[in-house]
């Protein structure tokens, strides 16, 4: 009933050099140096640390994302690192639901 026409001899020549073309063109983009793959450490900075702190008081508002970003470490690392300073008290929790805590530094 329905369906597809066959397609004639040059039709068919037609198309099979088109996706020759777009293959050897999809090869050439691909072809290049691999990305760098940026390792993120598994280990939060040290909340004792005196410079790190004084770098954190400078910071308007502190999110786990914003200090992750900063010194390279999962978002889950960061999360305990804010907690630590938290309980330090250098740090006091604003706002927070069950997804994302917003603190700032409390003044000395």
């Amino acid at each position: 009933m329905g369906g597809k026409k066959k397609l004639g001899i040059k039709q068919m020549e037609k198309q099979q050099v088109k996706e020759d073309d777009s293959k050897t063109d999809k090869k050439k983009e691909k072809a290049g140096p691999p990305k760098e793959r940026k390792t993120v450490g598994i280990m939060p900075p040290d909340a004792k640390d005196a410079k790190i702190v004084a770098e954190i008081k400078k910071m308007s508002v502190l999110t786990p994302y914003a200090v992750s970003t900063k010194y390279g470490v999962r978002i889950s690392a960061a999360k305990d690192f804010l907690e630590n300073l938290e309980a330090n008290g250098q740090v006091q929790l604003i706002s927070g639901s069950h997804n994302i805590k917003i603190y700032k530094p409390t003044a000395a």
